[in-house]
């Protein structure tokens, strides 16, 4: 079944209302909507199974995914993904290609793995999850939908053998579990290269869980299957590392990969890069290691000069990748005082406060690849010199 792009997500609106799902743009409006919805006891529960599911033991995952499922709860939490569904769900279905069998790893209640189903008949789907609330959900939603195309198994692929073989594999947020993870760190703070380092790529695989499911599923592929990877993995210092992973296991490129925005209610959330991949081949893009093109400001000396003079703003300031080229422009700089240490969670920062051009910047890096830079006037050098001692204590 073939849609325009526009069509694609005014059919995938209509079947998340199907489900119960409301879209939000305020959290006020939800959270009202979310009392009147939910008992005070089901809140309890729910921020209570939150809690001791952040300790990322896998029993209290698969706990909380089946508290979910319960009538009530389900559309009222899972409406907060709403965007999340129509941006990913539009996307898949329009790279499904010539695939026959497909499978959805990580399928949760079946939103989208019914979707895919119900918008192409002459495929077969099979969805697998690790919560047996949630496949006994999916279950039933396909039943009541008449879907003959699809199927569910709770199958945890940690621990139980994946049957079968797939033209397609899907996995969207799915395949990295350790969701704060901070990755890979940089060679130093003063680039944004990793080391190919065996032992520092296999330690984040375990922790993260990556390795082991990508094993398992890139088996299951037919020659030539591809793979559709969406995951929060924006961060360079994890993007670099999964990328490997994908890499390693002879998965290749075939299209540019896409960074998404979508909206969690009000909050704005930069997540994927969203992969189209093959198995074996010839790549047809090429992977790529560096940070993403950003929108920080070009460090011009001449609008420095003509900017007002308020105090409490900065003349010139930017937290983007970008602010490493600003500084590398600053030639004339002379370092009034600068330190570079270990932080407490393992990266190496490096702070600077120095003058240059008639003017004080404070400089940050650190090996996870975050960059600042601020210019002020010499009156309001206090100002930095404040910063720059409290990112020390901050550090520890």
């Amino acid at each position: 079944m073939l849609y325009s792009s526009d069509e694609l997500r005014r059919t995938l609106q209509e079947y998340l209302a199907w489900w119960g799902l409301k879209r939000f743009t305020s959290d006020a409006d939800y959270f009202a909507w979310q009392r009147q919805q939910l008992s005070l006891t089901e809140l309890n529960q729910l921020n209570a199974q939150i809690e001791r599911k952040r300790r990322g033991d896998p029993r209290d995952e698969i706990a909380f995914f089946d508290l979910t499922v319960q009538s009530t709860i389900l559309p009222v939490l899972y409406s907060q993904r709403y965007e999340y569904y129509r941006e990913i769900g539009s996307r898949v279905s329009s790279r499904m290609g010539e695939a026959k069998g497909i499978l959805d790893f990580g399928c949760g209640v079946g939103i989208l793995t019914t979707f895919y189903a119900s918008q192409f008949p002459d495929k077969q789907f099979i969805g697998v999850d690790r919560s047996p609330a949630s496949i006994a959900v999916a279950r039933q939603k396909a039943e009541e939908q008449g879907l003959s195309n699809v199927r569910f198994e709770c199958l945890d692929v940690e621990t139980a053998p994946l049957l079968g073989s797939y033209d397609l594999i899907i996995a969207t947020q799915a395949l990295v579990q350790a969701e704060q993870d901070p990755g890979i760190p940089s060679q130093s703070w003063e680039t944004f290269e990793r080391a190919c380092n065996a032992d520092q790529q296999a330690a984040f695989e375990q922790r993260t869980g990556i390795g082991v499911r990508l094993d398992r599923l890139i088996t299951r592929l037919n020659q030539d299957g591809r793979m559709i990877v969406f995951e929060k993995t924006r961060q360079l210092a994890r993007r670099v590392p999964f990328q490997r992973a994908l890499k390693g296991r002879g998965m290749q490129l075939i299209e540019a990969p896409e960074l998404i925005r979508y909206r969690i209610v009000e909050e704005v959330v930069d997540d994927g890069p969203l992969y189209l991949l093959q198995k074996g081949g010839r790549a047809l893009v090429n992977w790529n290691e560096s940070p993403e093109p950003d929108e920080g400001l070009a460090l011009d000396r001449v609008a420095l000069q003509q900017k007002p003079g308020d105090p409490d703003v900065p003349l010139y300031e930017n937290h983007a990748p970008s602010a490493q080229q600003a500084w590398e422009q600053l030639k004339d700089r002379e370092i009034i005082k600068e330190r570079t240490r270990q932080a407490s969670d393992g990266r190496q920062l490096h702070v600077e406060l120095g003058a240059a051009a008639g003017y004080v910047y404070l400089y940050c890096a650190d090996s996870f690849d975050h960059r600042q830079l601020a210019i002020v006037q010499p009156s309001s050098a206090a100002l930095l010199e404040a910063y720059y001692e409290e990112i020390l204590r901050e550090v520890g």
